[in-house]
């Protein structure tokens, strides 16, 4: 297993945030490999214009095929932030600045040996920055508002677990290999690397959209842990028009979204609802037994119930329904 060895100061001045570029070359990633269901509607709503983007630029091609290893993701893809409000052209700026060899030197790290078209190429850097500027501009940008909110709920939904669990409680929900291990030891992921020593440096835990687990680095003094977001491509789904009519819209919208275990925070991030009316329509569903929930420290998830999916992938018929009041919400 791989470890991060941390120190007391680095654990007070640890962060949560968000990126960018994180988050776009997660979708690259994405858009790259089989995905799980809930990742499945917006990669077939993608699929078609990225491969024929990389069909059209050959170099495009050959650094999605090699960047992507089975635990490496080459590093000029996974710089952390200097700042968490930093924009994609300004993450973008060390990346454009490495030369062929660089670039080359951590593709090798991902996958080798590396094609033809890699190791005679020239102007790399700035092949893969234009890969990324597409990747953001099509499929991350026109969605980046609600995706950000959705990330921010989960940024303060886990900061404010530090009182209550320690950062033993909040590591453990960030990934299946993710653990405090203690005496100053988080376990990262569970592939056989050295110790990543970050004593005195700056630790950054980024939000995203992502498959799994991520470390990167901006040596020699800032280091990073990418995690997935719980229920991040929820909402994604437009519910039928017949669950609408039986439930009313943000009733039907919030029984979709919660497919997988999803917090009251999130669910208003994705929807834009007051936390106020969330609840209400979240306990008129758990009554009806369309939902189930389980608290999880200071949160409690929903998820849809047997009934719940039934309704979901049939709704009831509501053509002859004329008298009283439709169970619909605001």
């Amino acid at each position: 297993m791989s470890e991060f060895l941390v120190d007391a100061d680095t654990l007070a001045l640890a962060r949560f945030g968000t990126s960018q570029l994180t988050e776009t070359v997660s979708a690259l990633k994405l858009l790259q490999r089989p995905v799980e269901p809930w990742f499945r509607a917006w990669k077939d709503q993608h699929k078609a214009a990225f491969e024929a983007q990389l069909a059209a630029r050959p170099v495009w091609a050959a650094l999605v095929e090699n960047a992507f290893g089975r635990s490496w993701v080459a590093d000029f893809l996974t710089v952390p932030p200097l700042d968490p409000d930093q924009v994609l052209a300004d993450e973008l700026e060390l990346l454009t600045s490495l030369n062929d060899d660089h670039i080359r030197a951590d593709l090798s790290v991902a996958r080798t040996p590396l094609p033809e078209i890699l190791l005679t190429s020239t102007g790399l850097a700035a092949e893969a920055a234009d890969l990324l500027r597409w990747v953001w501009a099509e499929t991350v940008e026109p969605d980046w508002p609600r995706r950000l909110r959705v990330l921010q709920a989960d940024i303060v939904s886990r900061t404010s677990r530090l009182s209550e669990q320690g950062w033993s409680g909040v590591l453990r929900g960030l990934g299946p290999d993710v653990r405090w291990l203690g005496d100053g030891r988080i376990q990262v992921n569970r592939w056989d690397y050295p110790t990543t020593d970050v004593r005195g440096r700056d630790l950054m835990f980024i939000a995203a959209h992502s498959p799994g687990v991520n470390v990167s680095w901006r040596k020699p003094d800032r280091f990073a842990l990418t995690y997935p977001v719980t229920g991040i491509f929820a909402g994604t789904e437009v519910p039928a028009e017949p669950l609408v009519q039986l439930l009313g819209r943000n009733r039907a919208r919030i029984l979709v979204e919660a497919a997988e275990p999803v917090s009251t925070t999130v669910l208003v991030a994705t929807t834009g609802l007051s936390l106020a009316t969330v609840s209400d329509h979240l306990r008129v569903l758990t009554d009806a037994g369309l939902l189930e929930r389980r608290r999880s420290g200071r949160s409690v998830l929903y998820w849809q119930s047997d009934t719940g999916r039934r309704v979901v992938r049939r709704p009831a018929p509501v053509s002859g329904f004329r008298s009283g009041r439709r169970a619909g919400g605001r």
